[in-house]
């Protein structure tokens, strides 16, 4: 997987997506999202470092099975409001 943290005025932003997803662009009647470097790239990390950005995280953007599965089993994602998108996971994180 792939993290990537930025600080911004509104707090932490965490992207992560599954390696193999990175430069993919994924198709739903709702629009389309390509899942860019300029976003998504960032260090290659594990289960655990994805769980703990995202319980800093502000707001988080999932793309991928794995890593959508990591935030599932952990409990910070309800299985009810993931997105698929061509065959991969998608899920939007935001704590209020």
């Amino acid at each position: 997987m792939l993290l990537r943290e930025r600080e911004t005025p509104e707090g932490l932003l965490v992207a992560v997506c599954d390696e193999e997803c990175l430069g993919e662009t994924y198709e739903h009647e709702a629009g389309s999202l390509t899942v860019t470097e300029e976003f998504y790239g960032g260090s290659e990390a594990d289960a655990d470092d994805v769980v703990d950005a995202l319980t800093r995280a502000s707001v988080a953007n999932l793309v991928g099975d794995r890593c959508v599965g990591v935030a599932v089993g952990a409990g910070l994602v309800d299985q009810e409001r993931i997105l698929h998108l061509d065959g991969t996971r998608h899920a939007q994180l935001l704590w209020l």
